[in-house]
């Protein structure tokens, strides 16, 4: 399949694939908010889950609280994040019940330490 440009500034996989949630390869439209987290989760087939900190403003105590958003994100076979690396996911229509995200990039790679 030919791959298309997605409108970010983002490599292209170096790969191709056959899966049709792909924004690369497949009919997938990209748009709305862009995170970059750590991937923590990789058990199920195509999906990843992301996390990310962020500041949370406690407005009794005048300070500021960490807290964590975590999303399940579709991870295309082209792209192919594992457990430890460091993403960008992009917005999309909903792929499934949990998934409204695709993983466009991976900034990243956490070798495993033996």
């Amino acid at each position: 399949m030919k791959s298309k440009n997605i409108g970010l500034k983002v490599p292209e996989p170096k790969t191709g694939c056959e899966d049709r949630h792909c924004p690369f390869h497949g009919d997938l439209k990209v748009r709305g908010r862009i995170f970059t987290g750590k991937v923590i989760k990789s058990g199920m087939r195509r999906t990843v889950t992301v996390e990310w900190p962020r500041l949370f403003y406690l407005e009794k105590y005048e300070r500021y609280e960490k807290r964590r958003s975590r999303v399940k994100a579709h991870n295309p076979d082209c792209i192919n994040a594992q457990v430890d690396d460091e993403v960008t996911i992009i917005e999309s229509r909903p792929i499934s019940k949990m998934k409204n995200f695709v993983v466009v990039e991976v900034i990243k790679h956490e070798s495993g330490t033996s």
